[in-house]
């Protein structure tokens, strides 16, 4: 019910936008581009598809993007069942299953019960207690979640680790490394000279920067490097 509000919704706004655009063009005015994208769009949703099923060129998608269709957005299910069923889901996990793939949308199984009861729970704890269900702490409920809204959003993370602190920070996948630095800040992109990058598992199985240096795991990037997962990067810039 949720999804044909949303579909009646982005269909009202296409077929306003279509009679506007019919204007334009009439008076020599109007993106093509535009209107073959709306469309699209239209078609797919006559079609009880979401308007994410519209096959469209990078100038058709940046023509309507103002308009923020609600059921072009990339959609994630979150299956919420008992803690005995986050192993493996239920019939109505299947279900659901079937209803996201029909519509391109993603699908994680998570349990509100066993996250409530996680907070409470010492991290060797949570591991030995989700081992009870049959799940680990990296590939099940809320972490499983966040991975799954990354992905779709092609996002991905790297950090910066000092004396006084480490962070992480979220970036587009295929950013370069000065684009990755103007995250933190402006300056660090334009002056940007280089970054000197080591892996987050290479850093920890080292235990420090010195020893993953002295083994060659410390690399002095570009600006064309491509940031990769887990990196972890301290910058060299001009002021």
């Amino acid at each position: 019910m949720i999804n044909l509000e949303l579909a009646f919704a982005d269909l009202a706004q296409v077929e306003e936008r279509l009679v506007r655009i019919g204007k334009e063009q009439r008076a020599g005015k109007g993106d093509p581009n535009e209107a073959t994208a709306l469309e699209k769009v239209k078609e797919q949703l006559e079609a009880d598809k979401p308007a994410r099923f519209a096959e469209l060129t990078d100038d058709e998608e940046f023509a309507i993007k103002s308009l923020g269709l609600l059921t072009r957005k990339p959609m994630i299910y979150a299956a919420n069942v008992a803690d005995s069923d986050l192993a493996e889901g239920n019939d109505m996990v299947n279900k659901l299953k079937e209803i996201s793939t029909s519509e391109g949308a993603k699908i994680v199984i998570v349990s509100a019960q066993v996250e409530a009861e996680l907070v409470d729970l010492e991290t060797e704890d949570r591991e030995e207690f989700l081992e009870s269900l049959g799940v680990t702490l990296e590939t099940c409920g809320l972490r499983a979640l966040i991975r799954e809204a990354y992905d779709l959003l092609q996002l991905q993370t790297y950090y910066t680790s000092g004396p006084e602190e480490s962070r992480a920070w979220t970036i587009r996948k295929g950013w370069t490394a000065p684009q990755a630095a103007g995250v933190i800040h402006t300056d660090f992109e334009r002056g940007f000279i280089r970054a000197e990058t080591i892996s987050y598992d290479d850093l920890i199985e080292c235990g420090s920067e010195s020893a993953a240096k002295a083994k060659g795991l410390l690399r002095s990037e570009g600006k064309e490097y491509i940031v990769q997962e887990d990196d972890v990067m301290h910058f060299r810039f001009n002021v």
